[in-house]
């Protein structure tokens, strides 16, 4: 964005160079950041250091003005920047100058200036100065967006990170859990997974995921998580706690609703009692390693629906259950029902005796590529073989 804004720079003004320097001080007050170049190899500044607050560079980045020189070494505020006291020996030869500030159109901070330079003099002319400083005009609007953009995804996805509770040591269970945020350059969404001890011995598992993206899903499903807490340390049926909850999600606003898998483990008679929101079907991996998913049947999400039907499956021990959300498999390149295809095949191999950490940083690498355009949230529940929990 940057670099095509000083190519474009360069070439509208008929320089011999170009570069843009981002406003960014160091401890004395004295040294900006080289950016991007145009017209010239990056090594043609690397071998010298970054220009200092000099009567020159002054009113570029303080935003006082467009300096226009036709002979930048004959300005009188030229060459007051000790030890050099001009250009460095051997630094690329500026004789016309034309240096515009980039300055934020929200806050009016100077974010940095675009430079030119031209061996020979007179070059520049108040058409140039023109071109120069309306190209500024639009990489200051695009700066000042991708710094807001950044900003909301940084706290959306603090906000989320925030909520990722530990996972509690279960008698009779080993479990593991994920949360990835989206990778960088996509927005943060509203996945989020829960694992709660109730007070009758029960182990509530809990996933689901906010529709929508950045600080408002970051907050609504903080609003989701809470009421689901709350209501589950009642010891309510996994189908009176979505019930409940999707009454309280449908206040939060026209567009608040969420997916929701609930399930609660009964160590007593090794069950698993569940209610599905609208959210991907969990999966049981039978001992024999055969995946079997349970809650298919489609329900409203939370804040629509009204009715979220429960059933009831064993859950003995040798049983593992996993529970995600879409960001595990599906992406830009790869659809949904293939996604999940891929997920029950892979569940195999988190039996072969490998460490379930090691295996799932593995997995999700493996369906992902690596790289992921959603949420990631994951619980992993094994069950261990004979255990009398």
């Amino acid at each position: 964005m940057v670099q095509e804004a000083t190519d474009a720079a360069t070439g509208a003004t008929s320089a011999a160079f170009g570069a843009f320097f981002y406003n960014l001080v160091d401890q004395f007050g004295e040294s900006y950041t080289l950016y991007t170049l145009s017209g010239v190899p990056r090594e043609a500044f690397s071998r010298f250091p970054m220009p200092r607050n000099t009567a020159v560079f002054g009113p570029t980045f303080d935003g006082t003005g467009t300096v226009r020189s036709p002979d930048i070494p004959a300005d009188p505020r030229f060459g007051h920047n000790s030890p050099y006291d001009g250009m460095p020996e051997g630094h690329l030869p500026a004789r016309s100058y034309l240096a515009v500030s980039v300055v934020s159109p929200t806050s009016g901070e100077v974010l940095g200036g675009f430079f030119f330079g031209h061996p020979e003099t007179g070059r520049f002319t108040e058409r140039h100065e023109y071109l120069a400083e309306g190209i500024a005009g639009y990489a200051a609007i695009a700066l000042d967006n991708a710094r807001l953009y950044e900003r909301e995804r940084t706290l959306a996805a603090e906000l989320s990170r925030s909520m990722v509770p530990a996972a509690p040591r279960i008698p009779g269970l080993d479990l593991v859990t994920r949360y990835l945020p989206a990778a960088t350059g996509s927005k943060v969404g509203g996945d989020w997974f829960d694992v709660l001890r109730l007070g009758s011995g029960a182990t509530a598992f809990v996933i689901g995921d906010v529709v929508g993206h950045g600080v408002t899903a970051a907050t609504v499903m903080g609003q989701v998580r809470t009421a689901i807490r709350s209501y589950a340390l009642l010891e309510l049926p996994p189908s009176e706690v979505l019930r409940n909850v999707s009454q309280l999600t449908g206040r939060f606003g026209e567009t608040s609703f969420a997916t929701c898998f609930y399930a609660v483990h009964e160590p007593a008679d090794h069950s698993l009692t569940y209610a599905n929101a609208g959210h991907l079907p969990a999966v049981l991996v039978h001992a024999d390693g055969t995946p079997e998913q349970i809650g298919e049947a489609l329900a409203q999400p939370l804040g629509v629906g009204a009715e979220f039907p429960q059933e009831r499956v064993a859950f003995p021990p040798g049983t593992d259950l996993v529970l995600y959300t879409d960001g595990l498999v599906e992406s830009r390149t790869r659809d949904l029902t293939a996604g999940i295809t891929g997920l029950l095949a892979a569940l195999g191999g988190l039996r072969d005796g490998s460490d379930a950490e090691t295996a799932w940083d593995r997995l999700i690498h493996d369906l992902t590529g690596g790289d992921h355009d959603d949420d990631i949230a994951v619980i992993h529940v094994r069950h261990r073989a004979g255990s009398a929990a």
